[in-house]
């Protein structure tokens, strides 16, 4: 037993009495509390009890150690009821790390709904295309989309994500529509700096095709823009032009070749064992939000474009 517990065991002597009583209480022979006490009195230098046949009583030193013990009881006591509410009711303040643009459109815009659900939360949203370290620098869960490796970090997978090659009527117009990977190096491609190799899955399975193109940037929002104004052939995420897909002012081209298929959108968090109710509800929040068929491919009909291009 620890210090702990023998203070436990001095205020449940003292509060019941006697050593026997507080034995029944603990489920504890007397025996064995008496030995606690006189640990405690030994490592304290003190005599906390005086002890007779009858009855004990406390020593001066014995009454001012209750009163603080009691007091220290208290507070772990207090303590532990406020952890134990935390992770019964979602609270605090929850720090989440996303992915820029993806934030913007699709975890902004539903925070209303999430802080009316949850009004005990706060949430500290912070945004980087960058992997952050989400244990050294204090998140308490991250967005992720990628083809996760393994890590002893916990993943719970939130949606599927489709990359596919797009570009603008307008472009194709003017360009022609690509009819194979080859085609590519006859046109104008849009991609962020260090982006110039597109990782694709098609009929021949893993393609990595590399790409040319006018515009250097390294901004992905500039690559959407610059493919909805024309410019170019990009490779884009569903979730960012799913919209565009929709209105018709973007096309899907190649609709065989997508990114891997391992890429998915993710809640990546430290450990699942005492998971915080203010991440459980976060996460719970997104995957209902998104779904196995996420708001924005509905609509898409993703899978009967690819079926027409093979029966083509």
């Amino acid at each position: 037993m620890n210090e702990l517990t023998d203070m436990e065991i001095f205020a449940r002597v003292v509060s019941a009495g006697g050593m026997s009583a507080a034995g029944r209480e603990m489920g504890l022979s007397p025996a064995v509390i008496s030995k606690r006490i006189r640990r405690l009195e030994s490592r304290l230098g003190a005599r906390l009890l005086q002890r007779t046949t009858r009855q004990i009583t406390l020593t001066e030193e014995g009454h001012g150690y209750y009163e603080r013990v009691v007091g220290i009881l208290a507070s772990i006591e207090d303590a532990e009821a406020f952890v134990a509410r935390s992770n019964e009711v979602p609270s605090g303040t929850l720090r989440v790390a996303a992915p820029t643009s993806f934030a913007r459109m699709h975890i902004a815009p539903h925070l209303a709904d999430f802080l009316e659900r949850y009004p005990a939360v706060r949430v500290s949203l912070m945004l980087s295309d960058e992997f952050v370290d989400i244990v050294g620098e204090g998140y308490d869960v991250a967005i992720r989309i990628a083809a996760l490796e393994s890590s002893s970090l916990i993943a719970r997978r939130l949606a599927p994500s489709h990359r596919i090659i797009c570009a603008a009527p307008s472009y194709l117009e003017r360009h022609g529509e690509p009819q194979t990977l080859a085609d590519l190096a006859e046109h104008q491609c849009l991609f962020a700096t260090h982006q110039d190799v597109w990782q694709l899955e098609g009929p021949e399975g893993y393609v990595a095709q590399r790409v040319t193109g006018t515009l250097q940037t390294n901004s992905s929002e500039v690559v959407r823009e610059a493919a909805i104004a024309g410019l170019g052939v990009a490779l884009r995420s569903t979730w960012d032009i799913g919209e565009e897909l929709k209105q018709g002012r973007l096309r899907i081209i190649l609709p065989q070749y997508r990114e891997c298929r391992l890429v998915a959108l993710y809640a990546v968090y430290p450990s699942r064992s005492f998971l915080p109710a203010k991440v459980r509800a976060f996460i719970d929040f997104l995957a209902e939000l998104y779904g196995p068929e996420p708001y924005w491919d509905r609509g898409l009909d993703l899978d009967a474009a690819l079926s027409r291009e093979a029966a083509a």
